[in-house]
């Protein structure tokens, strides 16, 4: 017996193993197909035939369809479909640069949603319009498909359970040379409204659901073999400046501040931490502090999880996949054993359930791309306008955590200026997080405490904290003059002059510099 077939312990789906060729029978123009996985851990042989096939055959631009994911896919199909034209509707976060500059050029209509949401608009076909918003198809990797037909995925879930249990079609990729994930996942789908029951997770190392994902056999098509390695998340975690290492001690004195007084257990809250390198780094700095014990509620399992767990200060991580670099993915598959009873897998829908984040506590971190003086956050829109990966789950952990945090540089790197873009500025050009749900910005200047605030306070400290030297006098004009107007206007609750609130990006349009003209 191969190792394919031994691990479809089903032996009536033997019937339905075929090549991946003779899948072409089942994708037609427009459709809709769903992939699994998040952040990585998405079907690999499928989309790679699919890609080849309008390549060879000069498909380009006329066999496309909707894509949607858990999230950003962890390779490279994200970029080789829409460098061939072959997307034209992408659902709800993606993180490659060609299917960015698609989306940016208007041949890829983007439908940007807070994770928590996504999966109930595929449980309810709500969106898009397309073929009722409906999916037609799916595409699922797994590790394994038990006697009764359940699936027992690899290290993501994502909404696999959602379009598992909504389309009409599914191909299964088994891929044998992936480890056995088994036992890490808990698997539950909410039910329909109304009257849903309350998710009864008080801790993140809590159990609700089963390992596995039911599955109607009768709607498995094809079956086919994956020897196709995970290749590990294509994201630059490379630190090539001391900022993340900066921005993280401000972090972790301030969390030692909220537990001296009081405001903190000694093993914080549950960490959730959003993917980059200031937030993978502040978890790696975790794990060389005095905290004990700690806990992670997070969407992305990071490199720097791993790290917290070889440390022995991390109890248990709680996500919906791993996104782990080449390396890091070689390291869990040889110790597998040990982080696999740290690790509990969950849907989407379930990792970043509001419910669950407010019971729990969690301490949100997150990277925006800007911050304005009041403190509302962009997560997702350069100049107001170009797309950058989404708003993914920042919003779901933003709003309802425990405590929010927003770090991020204070400048970021520009050709035409040597000081760079300011990533404070008088008003955001996009909103994805309002004031009302931030509470800590941080920079390698400083970290503002904004709870108990009002707007004016917040400008302040906002400015004072966090604004890089050569900003904060540009800065700490504007707010001056509009709150001299404002008071004068009978407007000053939160001060804005709204023909110049936007003159910093005026002058990064016009003159490469956000500083000129100011």
């Amino acid at each position: 017996m191969s190792e394919f077939t031994s691990r479809i312990k089903n032996k009536s789906l033997l019937s339905k193993v075929m090549r991946a060729e003779d899948t072409l029978q089942f994708f037609k123009n427009g459709m809709n197909i769903g992939f699994s996985g998040f952040a990585g851990n998405e079907p690999k042989v499928i989309p790679r035939f699919l890609a080849d096939y309008v390549e060879e055959n000069n498909l380009q631009g006329k066999l496309r369809f909707g894509v949607f994911t858990g999230a950003s896919h962890g390779g490279n199909m994200d970029n080789v479909f829409a460098s061939l034209d072959m997307v034209t509707v992408r659902y709800p976060y993606q993180s490659g640069a060609s299917v960015r500059k698609s989306i940016n050029r208007g041949r890829i209509r983007m439908i940007d949603k807070h994770l928590s949401h996504y999966a109930q608009d595929l449980t309810y076909h709500s969106a898009p319009p397309e073929r009722g918003g409906k999916v037609d198809i799916a595409i699922v990797e797994v590790v394994g498909i038990n006697e009764d037909g359940s699936l027992v995925l690899g290290g993501a879930v994502g909404v696999t359970p959602e379009l598992v249990r909504f389309v009409d079609k599914i191909i299964i990729e088994v891929n044998t040379v992936m480890p056995c994930h088994e036992g890490m996942h808990d698997i539950i789908t909410p039910q329909k409204l109304p009257n849903r029951q309350p998710l009864l997770i008080t801790n993140p190392g809590d159990r609700i659901g089963v390992t596995y994902v039911e599955c109607d056999t009768e709607k498995i098509v094809a079956v086919v073999e994956s020897q196709i390695p995970e290749p590990g998340r294509n994201v630059d975690l490379e630190v090539i400046d001391d900022i993340p290492e900066i921005i993280s001690e401000y972090i972790l004195d301030f969390f030692y501040y909220e537990v001296k007084n009081g405001r903190l257990p000694k093993n914080l809250l549950p960490i959730q931490s959003g993917t980059g390198k200031i937030g993978n780094c502040v978890v790696r700095e975790l794990g060389k502090g005095p905290f004990k014990n700690l806990s992670m509620w997070t969407e992305v399992i990071q490199d720097s999880a791993l790290d917290l767990i070889d440390s022995g200060k991390l109890d248990v991580v709680s996500g919906a996949g791993f996104g782990l670099s080449a390396d890091a993915r070689k390291r869990f598959y040889e110790n597998l054993s040990l982080y696999a009873t740290k690790s509990v897998l969950r849907p989407a829908q379930i990792s970043n359930n509001p419910e669950l984040i407010r019971r729990l506590g969690v301490i949100a971190m997150n990277t925006p791309v800007e911050c304005d003086i009041y403190g509302h956050v962009n997560s997702s829109l350069v100049l107001g306008s170009r797309m950058l990966n989404g708003i993914g789950g920042s919003g779901d952990f933003t709003r309802n955590s425990h405590l929010s945090i927003m770090h991020v540089p204070s400048v970021r790197p520009s050709k035409a200026d040597k000081i760079g873009i300011s990533s404070i500025v008088p008003k955001v050009s996009h909103v994805d997080h309002t004031e009302h749900d931030v509470d800590v910005i941080v920079t390698e200047y400083g970290l503002a405490d904004l709870r108990g605030l009002c707007p004016n306070d917040r400008a302040k400290i906002i400015i004072d904290k966090c604004a890089h030297p050569d900003y904060k006098p540009i800065l700490r004009d504007y707010y001056d003059r509009a709150t001299k107007e404002c008071i004068n206007n009978e407007s000053a609750h939160e001060p804005h002059i709204l023909r110049e609130c936007y003159k910093m990006y005026l002058n990064l349009v016009e003159n490469g510099s956000m500083r000129k003209g100011c």
